[in-house]
């Protein structure tokens, strides 16, 4: 080829490139408009599917769409019958992190490596928000999570606001070095999450309204004299018209509050209900080393465990309130038995063994142990890690970030208070989670990695202990959870040249070294790497779908009690969720006990209060060889969720179309942050698909409004501001 022809052919390929390119943008255009046609049809399907008479096959041939397509848009029309339905399984592992670089002689260990910055510094403080396709909004969205129970409260919630950059004493551990270090890459010996062989028993439930008497037992509601509400006197009314019944939820009344005004708390209160003296009924116990009472003490959400006081060892009934699966907000007995019944319903489209537990968290583990793979790598189930590595997890991965930010950081008078919750927000973070045994990185392992290693690294199922630097001209809301004394035990230091040393999710550090506002400093210390895996991601995708089902249903039925049941059973599939997560945190158990008056106590025991001749107690009772304690998986969700609090991408397929969290709101606007929401001054422009992790805007108080002086008084403003929304969308509507 001569010097002619090559310039000619560069010519023409100048040309193609620029046909090439005006094709791209066809294709672009019509891609964007079959996806908007193709997103109309199926919110139509979805919206058939509230049809008592939709016919899956009829809705397939007018839509142009497959029996299963169809049945994946609204999975209620599904005509399978469920005993031969099959859960599909992702069993593809991500591949190995890389190993270390090898060091041929000994070195001296560094006090840290310096993690690299994974993006370069944003020539402004904020960045447009590419806007994605406008979605109906629902007008529901999720509540502030808590932290799962009986399990004691987690660290990371707090009593009242401290000073952001209040960084305390506490000292988090770290990993020893030597044989003690290599407990911490170790499993418990004869301890794995094994798929259950067995079918859990449904119970006896009966729903008990405690105010007004009302009871509904299976297809009938009656009317009991509940005396004076103790105890004894509910059990004796509700057995002697439904025999039999071994579990009762009260919906209404909360007869544990009576008289809490002669008590100092209102945990006193509970647990001098709990052990009213009654001559028929006496408090279940178990076996042990104490004899364990069977009630659990919990300001507004007990449960109480009795026997027959004539054979202590016959059947058990339970006390236990609605409140652990959703709040009420006055339904009636009825509506919260057919929540129950739809709950069922919609979990068992998904289980064919699926039975509802006593409590969310119970159930949600025994649905999760159900999807325990049986074929490929972890076919045997999971091991659980050394007590040593649960206990590091423990101490250092906290749950929610909650923080109320003060002045001057926000204005004294806030121009409004708008608040954005998270729809079913740990569901968003369930596809992928550490598994196996971690592999312990060192300061000198990380720094002898590649640069593309490293990234690696930070980007998988990872803890990290790290020393942190705030950016000097950083004018935001902290990244990093420091730890403090006291009740609150995180604070998100933010001032420029600020330092701590903390642990933190591999999705938070890499966070701190990607922002889109500019890079913090952080010298990884040392850390624990795992296999990326993906345990709860079958778990989390039948739970999303129960959810989506009931959520549907909440707005298409024709019947506005059934509307409403759909609706508490969506929350009931969340509650499910997040205190099933909660619950393979596995903290050290709390174990609550009675002893009569005069008698000795057992060692270490905190006493709750007297009633009677009976004094109640608790102590810590450390980890328990529970086989399905997996405290990393949510530690590395929890580590996600807080991240996301900060950003969170809008995806269509792989492409990114938009952003939404506290980074991407003016500096100076943010105000609270409570689990999975925030509240801010000003509104944004975060689109809401209703798909789990969007931001929904749930309340709008209008200012000036005084900047709340704590946790309490930003609440109150909170359900002001949810009232004023409400108010106003119903002024729009009319």
């Amino acid at each position: 080829m001569d010097r002619k022809t090559y310039t000619a052919e560069l010519a023409g390929l100048r040309e193609l490139r620029t046909e090439i390119t005006a094709a791209e943008k066809l294709v672009a255009a019509a891609q964007k408009e079959l996806d908007k046609l193709t997103a109309q049809r199926a919110r139509r399907v979805a919206g058939l599917a509230g049809y008592e008479g939709a016919q899956a096959p009829a809705i397939a041939k007018a839509s142009g769409l497959s029996l299963g397509d169809v049945v994946r848009i609204a999975p209620l029309l599904d005509p399978t019958p469920a005993a031969v339905r099959a859960a599909k399984a992702d069993d593809r592992a991500a591949a190995a992190v890389p190993a270390p670089a090898p060091v041929a002689e000994p070195v001296v260990e560094p006090v840290a490596a310096v993690a690299p910055a994974l993006t370069r510094p944003a020539a402004v403080l904020e960045q447009p928000t590419p806007a994605a396709p406008p979605v109906e909004a629902p007008t529901e969205a999720e509540h502030q999570a808590v932290v799962e129970q009986p399990a004691p409260a987690a660290p990371a919630v707090p009593a009242a606001p401290v000073a952001p950059v209040a960084v305390g004493p506490r000292e988090l551990p770290a990993l020893p070095e030597g044989p003690a270090g290599a407990r911490f890459e170790a499993v418990t010996t004869g301890l794995v999450s094994k798929r259950p062989n067995f079918t859990q028993q449904a119970r006896s439930t009966v729903f008990l309204d405690a105010a007004t008497g009302e009871l509904a037992v299976r297809d009938r509601v009656v009317r009991l004299d509940l005396g004076t509400r103790t105890p004894g006197e509910i059990l004796d009314a509700v057995l002697a018209t439904a025999p039999g019944t071994e579990r009762i939820y009260i919906t209404a009344g909360a007869p544990w509050h009576d008289g809490a005004e002669r008590y100092s708390t209102l945990k006193d209160a509970v647990a001098a209900w709990l052990n009213t003296p009654s001559e028929r009924w006496t408090t279940a116990v178990g076996s042990g080393r104490d004899k364990l009472a069977g009630h659990f003490v919990h300001q507004r959400q007990p449960v109480g465990r009795y026997a027959p006081a004539a054979s202590p060892d016959g059947p058990v009934t339970e006390i236990r309130s609605m409140g652990e699966w959703f709040d009420p907000d006055g339904a009636d007995v009825v509506t919260c038995r057919q929540a129950f019944t739809l709950l069922w319903q919609a979990l068992r489209r998904h289980w064919d063994d699926a039975v509802l537990m006593g409590s969310p968290s119970q159930t949600g583990r025994d649905l999760w142990s159900r999807t325990i793979p049986t074929t490929g790598k972890w076919a045997g189930g999971y091991p659980v890690l050394s007590e040593e590595l649960r206990g590091l997890l423990h101490a250092t991965g906290g749950q929610g970030r909650t923080e109320l930010i003060l002045p001057p950081r926000v204005p004294e008078q806030l121009p409004a208070l708008v608040e954005y919750d998270r729809t079913f927000a740990y569901a968003k973070h369930l596809w992928k989670s550490p598994v196996g045994v971690p592999r312990r990185i060192t300061a000198a392992a990380f720094a002898a990695m590649t640069e593309a290693e490293q990234v690696k690294a930070l980007m998988s199922c990872s803890h990290w202990n790290v020393r942190v630097t705030v950016p000097a001209g950083w004018n935001h809301v902290g990244l990093l959870p420091a730890p403090v004394t006291g009740d609150r035990a995180w604070v998100y230091p933010s001032e420029p040249g600020a330092t701590f040393t903390t642990w933190a999710g591999g999705a938070e550090v890499h966070l701190a070294l990607s922002n889109h506002l500019g890079p913090w400093k952080v010298e990884i210390l040392g850390g624990l790497l795992f296999e990326d895996g993906k345990p709860l991601d079958e778990w989390g995708k039948r739970l999303k779908a129960a959810w989506a089902d009931l959520t549907n249903l909440s707005k298409l039925h024709a019947d506005e009690r059934q509307r409403q049941a759909a609706y508490l059973a969506s929350r009931a599939v969340r509650s499910v969720l997040l205190f099933g997560l909660g619950g393979f945190a596995q903290r050290p158990r709390l174990v609550s006990g009675t002893t009569p008056v005069g008698e000795a106590l057992p060692a270490g025991v905190e006493i709750l209060g007297q009633a009677g001749d009976v004094v109640t107690w608790q102590r810590q009772a450390g980890f328990s060889r529970d086989p399905y304690a997996h405290p990393e998986w949510a530690a590395y969700v929890w580590s996600g969720a807080r991240a996301a609090l900060l950003d969170m991408k809008y995806r269509h397929g792989k492409e990114v179309i938009g952003h939404a969290g506290a980074l991407h709101a003016k500096p100076g606007t943010v105000v609270y942050f409570g689990t999975d929401g925030i509240a801010l001054t000003e509104r944004q422009p975060w689109p809401y698909r209703g798909e789990p992790g969007d931001y929904l805007l749930k309340g709008h108080l209008t200012g000036p409004v005084e900047h709340p002086a704590s946790q309490e008084e930003y609440l109150k403003l909170r359900g002001l501001g949810r009232a004023e929304l409400v108010a106003t969308e119903k002024g729009t509507d009319l």
